[in-house]
């Protein structure tokens, strides 16, 4: 992990780079820069890029998109030149997988309301966001993400059964963070992005650190580009939450934070419309991409439930941070198609009109009706994707059932580094607590 206790300050670091001239440079000069591809364009669906600043006329929030609901396709150059790769096959690949995000997500929700587990968030109505995002990924980048975002971990290549090891609390996490270059689920709101921008400008003094090697310093010359072709320097990291976080005052510290460093993060929300039970229109009075021009980075919103859409410009947006270019502030406008977790009940409190609506948004018929125009995806190709999802979640619940319950004295170790009397004494105490019930049993047993 990229050390963040370096001692230096910001000046100090942007001389790091022989091309470093200023501190400005260094850390801040990605503040005054418009990258080619954000500022406002329109095109013949009506989609706009939006730039960090409006225009006299003000800035059309419509979220940009690639495939309409009824699985139009429609070219966008500015997203389009990040797709270049993404062929028929690459599509279907996108689409079983967000097939299999669902499954996992169905079938824990039923292994809840089985006993089999203590807590689940579902993510239902989300999947594109997150397989599209995800899929945008390196190897190489870092996610620090909510306790929502199961789509991704499968992505990451984490098994289901692993994630749901937290949901059944055998386990604080069920996977090695390292390995899969993904940390643990964060429940407390918004805390993530502080952990991926501070790991982000780890990535940033590892770099300084390198001096004049490969990827050169954190000072080094602002590229002539911020397209596909400029000179990537570093891996990135990127933190999901959702609309609610961007209340919590972690979020507002970790961009303020990431922008005036120039950090090689992305800050990707979930606009799913609703925090619990409070909708967006109460978290805030303009839409949350606004909040970009506040901190000084660029910002998108895109159509959430547009798997395409969202692919290209995570693409981006990683790239951008990558080269040196700093953070930007996705906003994928989406919708909690279930509850907010499975101890919550939305029918108190949002309209069933509403499911009605975004139902017709369907992330997953959406690009099926799109490769089906196409001639990708047939009912054989269809029930593939399905197959490979039922066995994702078979394999899944026959590894629940096997987790074995952790013994009651592992919660208390990880505290403390060291050993500690007030631990000991708790640890003993609980330990005679459970003894009585042992004892209690036993009586029972004798009558």
């Amino acid at each position: 992990m990229p050390s963040t206790t370096d001692p230096r300050t910001k000046d100090d670091l942007s001389q790091a780079g022989e091309s470093a001239s200023s501190a400005d440079t260094a850390h801040g000069g990605a503040r005054d820069h418009v990258p080619a591809g954000w500022v406002q364009r329109d095109t013949e669906n009506g989609a706009r890029h939006l730039d960090a600043t409006p225009d006299d006329g003000g800035v059309d929030h419509t979220p940009v998109r690639l495939i309409d609901p009824d699985g139009t396709r429609h070219e966008v150059p500015e997203l389009d030149r990040w797709l270049d790769d993404v062929d028929d096959a690459a599509m279907l690949g996108l689409y079983t997988d967000m097939v299999a995000a669902r499954r996992i997500d169905t079938e824990a929700t039923a292994l809840q309301r089985q006993g089999q587990l203590g807590l689940w968030p579902p993510m239902l109505g989300q999947e594109a966001a997150q397989i599209g995002s995800s899929r945008a990924l390196r190897e190489d980048d870092f996610v620090f993400s909510s306790y929502r975002e199961q789509g991704v971990a499968y992505v990451r290549g984490i098994a289901p059964t692993d994630l749901l090891r937290v949901w059944r609390g055998a386990a604080p996490s069920g996977w090695d963070p390292y390995e899969y270059r993904m940390a643990p689920m964060q429940v407390i709101i918004g805390a993530q992005t502080l952990h991926a921008v501070g790991y982000a400008v780890g990535l940033l003094l590892e770099t300084a650190t390198a001096g004049s090697g490969a990827h050169g310093g954190i000072g080094v010359s602002r590229p002539d580009s911020d397209g596909p072709d400029a000179p990537e320097r570093t891996s990135a990291t990127i933190s999901y939450f959702g609309d609610g976080a961007t209340s919590q005052g972690d979020v507002h510290e970790a961009m303020t934070f990431a922008s005036t460093w120039s950090a090689p993060t992305v800050f990707f929300c979930q606009n799913n419309q609703w925090a619990i039970s409070e909708p967006v229109d109460l978290q805030s009075k303009v839409p949350l991409v606004e909040r970009a021009r506040g901190y000084g980075m660029p910002g998108v919103r895109v159509d959430g439930n547009d798997v395409l859409a969202v692919l290209a410009v995570t693409r981006e947006a990683l790239h951008r941070a990558r080269a040196g270019l700093g953070p930007t502030f996705i906003e994928a406008v989406t919708y909690r198609m279930g509850p907010h977790t499975t101890a919550d009940d939305p029918t108190r409190y949002r309209d069933r009109s509403d499911l009605e609506e975004w139902s017709g948004r369907d992330p997953i018929a959406r690009l099926a009706a799109h490769l089906r125009d196409r001639g990708v995806l047939d009912d054989d190709a269809e029930a593939a994707a399905q197959q490979t999802a039922d066995e994702v979640a078979a394999t899944m619940r026959a590894g629940v059932y096997a987790v074995a319950d952790p013994d009651w004295s592992t919660v208390f170790d990880h505290v403390y580094a060291e050993p500690h009397a007030v631990l000991d004494a708790e640890r003993d105490a609980y330990g005679r607590y459970l003894a009585g019930f042992a004892d209690n049993d036993t009586q029972e047993a004798a009558r």
